[in-house]
């Protein structure tokens, strides 16, 4: 009997960039050391001291801002969807909503951010999943994320 099972996958950094389009200040996954298409994935972002938001956010208490704690699941996300898929060259996950959304914590320069996004759900070009980023196994935001594939403009 053949196993139909998807495999658990790891990403390093280079085949991250090769997935999403997103470059330095705004790339907020440095690996992935579990992805399984379809089902989930847990991925990591090793905050530093020298990002760029903390000049301003806020000087001497560096906090890293909610939304880019969301932002860096929501490319999670988009790492396990595309991890199912072909070809995406041509195509981008764009974000269409957030509910539920509530932080816990707050992530500062040291942290590692621990990122997992699970129950995907796939209905057209509609994608929709449960995300939680963790700091030393306590939670720190949560929320379910909703995406859509579009074209890339250009393409």
């Amino acid at each position: 009997m053949q196993n139909t099972e998807p495999q658990s996958q790891r990403m390093d950094i280079q085949r991250i960039l090769s997935i999403l389009p997103h470059r330095y200040p705004f790339l907020l996954v440095d690996r992935v050391v579990e992805c399984v298409p379809g089902s989930h994935i847990r991925a990591y972002k090793n905050v530093s001291v020298n990002e760029p938001f903390f000049q301003g956010h806020f000087p001497g208490v560096p906090i890293m801002p909610g939304v880019l704690i969301l932002e860096a699941l929501a490319q999670t996300g988009g790492l396990l969807a595309a991890a199912g898929m072909g070809d995406l060259t041509d195509k981008l996950f764009l974000f269409t909503g957030l509910d539920g959304v509530k932080f816990r914590r707050q992530v500062v320069p040291g942290d590692r951010l621990d990122l997992e996004c699970s129950n995907m759900r796939m209905k057209l070009k509609l994608c929709k999943m449960e995300a939680r980023a963790f700091v030393d196994g306590k939670l720190a935001a949560e929320a379910l994320i909703t995406a859509a594939i579009g074209d890339r403009p250009g393409a």
